[in-house]
């Protein structure tokens, strides 16, 4: 018997006992979940979070649980469709919705995922640095010098996530060793920054009567800043990246109709409670420590200049760079191995080639020109974010709607087709969450582009 047939049969068994008697089980079987939040919780989930935290205190910590809400509702719906049918999800579109679509959704994601490594390894390599220095003492001084040390730090984080990446393209037994090692990776990020926040605690820095009140809605911000901070959150806690790459890592996993249930409860364990986590514990941090501080960082505030930020506040240099910056570092790579996974997927798909085949593997190299972000990023940043993520925004919706179609398709989903109240539900849930971020993503384009 072969350990994806024992691997059934526990499911078809499980799915007879309680809720919470599934779990232990299913937490060991999860894994595809776990990737997509070390996507999602990359460099923009970061900054994203600080600023949350330092501009608005713990007014607006329900943004992102609801962002993740939302964009959990789209996924479910995903590995309903590619778990039933067993098609890959690119195809699906282009048999079903529009070639066009189907090649915009590709293309776009491939795109995302060259271009943010732009800014995420200039991340890492910051990152790093921090960390050499806080440990060693070790830091240059700015100049030329500075910038080969960055870029050489950002080259050893390429050649970790290509090493990464390349055998996960293997298949087989890597694809498993890869997704623990992506477990561990998330909870350690989830302690770094638990680390951080009960620092802070106890220094007297957290409102806890505050932090609970916080994750209750009860008002939005009125400026203009403020309201794309929140569209934003609500239009980009899954990207367009995230929605291709995943039903790929469902079927890498050689799961199928008996693993439904399963991916339902591995996106909440992979990806929802890590993203709550570690979202939420950044921006408590940073309510307590930047929040009422007459500092203007809107807009400014990055990891590295956070952690600086920290030790000022009160926190130790342990704590506030070394422990902070471990969990950022850990963010950052584990976004970056993904990106290198949906640029193979993407390229495979657009090109028919075969998964793992040399092509494949090769495409997984297709974000390398952004380790120069080290060099880039500060001039070149302006000029590539606003148009990927206008594009990516506008076609992100666009792809939702394919998938509620395809919920609908008979001839595609056949006796999976949800019927019933349970289409209604499913239906009412997808239509909600197209129009929040369809909405969202116009106003922060508009905002960016001055048009408002």
């Amino acid at each position: 018997m072969t350990e994806l047939t024992q691997e059934q049969q526990t499911l078809q068994y499980l799915a007879q006992k309680p809720a919470l008697a599934r779990l232990p089980t299913y937490l060991r079987l999860s894994g595809p979940g776990w990737l997509q939040g070390a996507m999602t919780l990359g460099g923009g989930s970061a900054i994203t979070s600080l600023t949350i935290g330092a501009v608005y205190g713990y007014e607006l910590l329900w943004v992102q649980p609801l962002s993740m809400l939302i964009g959990c509702i789209m996924l479910f719906a995903l590995s309903h469709q590619t778990l039933s049918t067993g098609q890959r999800p690119y195809d699906a579109m282009r048999r079903h919705v529009s070639p066009a679509l189907a090649w915009l959704w590709a293309v776009a994601a491939l795109a995302s995922s060259v271009i943010w490594g732009f800014s995420h390894y200039p991340l890492s390599a910051g990152m790093l640095e921090d960390i050499v220095s806080v440990a060693t003492g070790y830091r240059p001084a700015d100049g030329p010098g500075r910038e080969l040390y960055l870029f050489a730090l950002a080259i050893g984080v390429w050649m970790l996530c290509a090493f990464t990446a390349w055998n996960y393209g293997a298949g087989g037994r890597p694809v498993k060793v890869f997704e623990t090692a992506i477990k561990l990776l998330s909870t350690l990020i989830v302690l770094a920054f638990a680390w951080v926040v009960v620092s802070a605690s106890l220094d007297s820095q957290v409102d806890w009567a505050a932090v609970a009140a916080g994750f209750v809605p009860s008002s939005l911000p009125t400026d203009a800043a403020g309201v794309t901070t929140v569209m934003a959150a609500l239009g980009t806690a899954v990207g367009i990246n995230m929605t291709f790459v995943y039903g790929y890592t469902l079927l890498e996993r050689g799961w199928g109709r008996e693993h439904r249930e399963l991916a339902r409860y591995d996106i909440v364990i992979g990806l929802v409670l890590p993203y709550v986590l570690v979202t939420s514990l950044m921006a408590v941090a940073a309510a307590g420590a930047f929040y009422g501080s007459g500092l203007d960082i809107q807009g400014k505030l990055s990891p590295a200049q956070a952690a600086n930020m920290f030790v000022e506040a009160g926190l130790n240099p342990v704590t506030g760079r070394l422990i902070f910056a471990c969990g950022v570092l850990g963010m950052a790579v584990g976004s970056l191995v993904m990106h290198m996974l949906c640029c193979g997927a993407a390229a495979a798909a657009l090109f028919g080639w075969a998964p793992h085949s040399r092509q494949y593997r090769l495409a997984l190299l297709l974000p390398t020109p952004a380790v120069l972000g080290v060099f880039l990023w500060s001039t070149l940043g302006a000029y590539l974010v606003l148009p990927t993520s206008a594009i990516c925004g506008f076609l992100l919706p666009i792809a939702y709607l394919g998938w509620l179609l395809l919920n609908n398709r008979q001839d595609y989903l056949g006796d999976d087709r949800p019927r019933g109240a349970r289409a209604l539900f499913y239906n009412s849930a997808m239509v909600l969450c197209i129009v929040t971020v369809l909405a969202s993503v116009c106003y922060s384009t508009a905002v960016a582009t001055g048009l408002i």
